[in-house]
C-alpha cells in the first residue's frame, strides 16, 4: 500500500512537472505573438507620426532587454523544478518552493510586459490608442473564444 502511495504521489508530481514546464514555455512563447501582432500594428496601421516612431523604438529596444532577462529567469525556474522532483521524487517542501518561484518570475514578466504595453499605449492618441486597445484584447482572448 505504501509503494502505491508512493507512486502516485511521483505519478502527481511528475504531472506537475510537466504543466509548470507547459505554463512556462506558455508564458514565455505568448507574448512574442502578441508583440509582433503590435509591432506589425504599430508600424503599419496606427500612422505614427516620425516623433512616436521614435519613442516606442525606444521602448521596444529599452524593454527587450529585460525580457530576454525574465524569460532567462522562466528557464532557469523550469531547471530548478527538475532537479527539485528529480531530488524529491515526490510533492515535497524543495518542488513546491520551485513551483512558487516560477510562479513569482512568471508573474513578474506578465506584469512587466502590461506595463511595457501601457508605457507605449501612452505615446499614442487617442484614436491609435483605441486601435491598440483592441488588438491588445484580440491577443489576449484569442484562445477563450
Amino acid at each position: 500500500m505504501p509503494s502505491r502511495r508512493l507512486l502516485l504521489v511521483g505519478l502527481i508530481a511528475f504531472a506537475a512537472a510537466i504543466a509548470g514546464v507547459f505554463v512556462g514555455r506558455l508564458a514565455t512563447d505568448v507574448p512574442r505573438a502578441s508583440e509582433t501582432e503590435l509591432h506589425a500594428l504599430l508600424h503599419n496601421q496606427l500612422d505614427l507620426t516620425a516623433q512616436q516612431k521614435v519613442r516606442i523604438d525606444k521602448i521596444e529596444a529599452d524593454f527587450a532587454g529585460r525580457r530576454r532577462a525574465l524569460e532567462q529567469d522562466m528557464r532557469a525556474a523550469n531547471v530548478q523544478l527538475a532537479q527539485a522532483i528529480e531530488a524529491e521524487h515526490g510533492y515535497g517542501p524543495q518542488v513546491t518552493e520551485a513551483i512558487d518561484h516560477s510562479h513569482r518570475v512568471m508573474g513578474t514578466l506578465q506584469k512587466e510586459t502590461l506595463e511595457h504595453l501601457f508605457t507605449m499605449r501612452a505615446v499614442l492618441d487617442s484614436d491609435q490608442a483605441r486601435m491598440f486597445d483592441k488588438i491588445v484584447v484580440k491577443a489576449l482572448t484569442a484562445d477563450a473564444r
